[in-house]
């Protein structure tokens, strides 16, 4: 039986693996490093308290929710430290970045909150999403967050639907992605 827990440093391994995983699992070290710059890292060493992982019965992470808690803190952080890294690794990647963070900035008054969720194949249809949504939203009500936000691609449908049943609504479309986001 899967349990929710917060998110514990040795989790980091399980956690970048899920992520490159679902990000298509580049072979190109550059490409691994470029996603983990910018799509995991940060959250998990700064935040580490708004992160949660779902753990199988060896207890090891099969799913992920995390999460910056105020897109302002995060913008600095990830323009200081962690894009620095990712532009070592190509240019060509700012764009795409940029492109992907630009309705976080957009809606960060009323959304400040934005996640990032992933799930092993094996567990996905289990209810862990919901599981881990439950848990991260709770967290952020707890600490008095307004909103919370994420972006998923447009052509995956299961996700957006995923997003509107648990009351998530849609923001923005854009040529790729779309903008969702819940109020607490």
């Amino acid at each position: 039986m899967e349990t929710i827990r917060p998110y514990r440093q040795e989790d980091r391994e399980n956690v970048r693996n899920l992520c490159l995983i679902n990000a298509g699992n580049p072979e190109k070290e550059r490409q691994q490093k470029f996603i983990l710059n910018t799509f995991c890292d940060y959250y998990i060493e700064c935040e580490p308290e708004n992160c949660f992982v779902a753990a199988n019965e060896d207890n090891e992470a099969v799913g992920y929710i995390i999460c910056a808690e105020n897109y302002g803190q995060f913008e600095r952080r990830i323009k200081s430290d962690y894009l620095p890294r990712a532009l070592r690794l190509g240019p060509d990647k700012w764009i795409g970045l940029r492109l992907s963070y630009a309705p976080h900035k957009k809606f960060s008054r009323e959304y400040p909150a934005h996640l990032h969720i992933d799930i092993s194949a094996d567990y996905r249809r289990k209810g862990l999403g919901s599981a881990l949504m439950n848990t991260l939203t709770e967290h952020l009500r707890n600490k008095g967050a307004k909103g919370l936000m994420l972006t998923v691609g447009k052509k995956n449908e299961k996700g957006i639907n995923f997003y509107k049943k648990y009351g998530f609504e849609v923001l923005q479309t854009g040529t790729g992605s779309v903008a969702m986001g819940i109020k607490l």
